[in-house]
């Protein structure tokens, strides 16, 4: 994960993150702390494998804390006071044409991404290129294809 990279995010997906990170941390604890079938290692040039497979889930575990923290650290709760009215930002749902049908999506971190829900990440193709528009540009998005978005609307509104 980049450090120093700033994460503008609900509200609703920080708790969530806390409740995740709150719940690896216990995961831990339980692993690590008063166990009585904690797997030896064995006194010879052989490693028991079990302990091996321990020791490869710990460091698993202890990567995905530190990602949540690292997070947790460097997050903001995306607020509509904090962006400037009419122009993309993370967290605006915008409201488009694509050859004279309208859609709309919301313009999020990569970690909040889910496209099924209209949620795309700001660093996709279409996300960066939407990114400091305004209502009424025409932004171009050259991926395999050419496509031409007219920007109809712009809205912050969070939970």
């Amino acid at each position: 994960m980049a450090k120093n990279k700033k994460f503008y995010l609900t509200k609703a997906t920080i708790e969530k993150i806390q409740q995740e990170y709150d719940r690896l941390k216990e995961k831990k604890r339980d692993k690590v702390g008063g166990r009585d079938d904690f797997p030896e290692v064995l006194h010879s040039e052989e490693l028991n494998p079990d302990y091996l497979y321990f020791l490869e889930e710990l460091k698993s575990l202890e990567g995905k804390i530190n990602d949540f923290e690292h997070i947790l650290k460097n997050s903001e709760v995306i607020k509509a006071s904090n962006r400037k009215k009419g122009v993309v930002d993370v967290g605006a749902t915008v409201l488009f044409e694509v050859d004279g049908k309208e859609n709309q999506f919301t313009i999020v971190e990569t970690i909040e991404a889910d496209p099924d829900s209209g949620r795309i990440s700001k660093e996709s193709p279409v996300g960066k290129a939407f990114l400091g528009s305004k209502e009424g540009d025409q932004v171009i998005v050259s991926s395999p294809v050419k496509i031409t978005y007219k920007v109809k609307k712009i809205n912050y509104h969070f939970s």
